[in-house]
């Protein structure tokens, strides 16, 4: 919750404005209303010779533990151009012709993942300056209790799941607080470091 108008430094109240239906920060003075809207994630799902493109994270929250390349969707950026722009940023791996895969609502802190499969347009990746590792999995070695996110563990499960039946649809769903019990994870597990590509 704001406490002043950034327009006109005055008190903001919270309260339900007129004509709307929950409550909302408004400035005592001026009027304004201000809108807290969900933000969203943006990532890709890259597979070459049939293993995935995953980053080890190197900064918080959940430093040490494995993710998609993905992260906030900046202005002025369609979906797809923001997947591939982190894509770039945390693998250093170019990607185009992106087709949307997974939509994730993550309702209670506000986000929506949102990830798009996309081919890689050159043979280099890197880490990138968030990332400590970058590099392609295998399904069978990927460490799932070493995920660092619900969202990035249901994507690659509808992705794999999807793969192996032969054809690929978008996937919609929303993910509830409780998510890591729900998938049998612990949400704090311990990252194995020597986890290896």
């Amino acid at each position: 919750m704001r406490t002043y108008c950034p327009t006109c430094a005055a008190q903001i109240e919270h309260r339900v404005p007129s004509g709307d239906d929950r409550p909302r920060d408004i400035c005592s003075a001026c009027g304004e209303i201000f809108y807290d809207n969900p933000r969203n994630v943006v990532g890709t799902i890259v597979e070459r010779n049939g293993a995935i493109l995953m980053c080890r994270r190197a900064i918080d929250p959940r430093r040490g533990f494995w993710t998609l390349p993905a992260g906030f969707l900046e202005l002025g950026e369609s979906g797809f151009s923001g997947a591939a722009r982190e894509t770039r940023e945390e693998a250093n791996a170019e990607v185009d012709q992106g087709e949307l895969f997974a939509m994730i609502d993550i309702t209670h802190i506000g986000q929506i993942h949102i990830f798009y499969r996309a081919t890689l347009v050159s043979d280099y990746w890197a880490p990138g300056p968030e990332s400590e590792i970058s590099c392609f999995i295998d399904e069978q070695d990927i460490a799932w209790s070493q995920l660092a996110f619900p969202s990035i563990h249901r994507t690659l499960t509808h992705y794999f799941n999807d793969r192996r039946r032969g054809y690929f649809e978008p996937h919609i769903e929303t993910l509830e607080r409780d998510s890591w019990q729900t998938l049998g994870l612990d949400r704090d597990p311990t990252p194995n470091r020597h986890a290896r590509c």
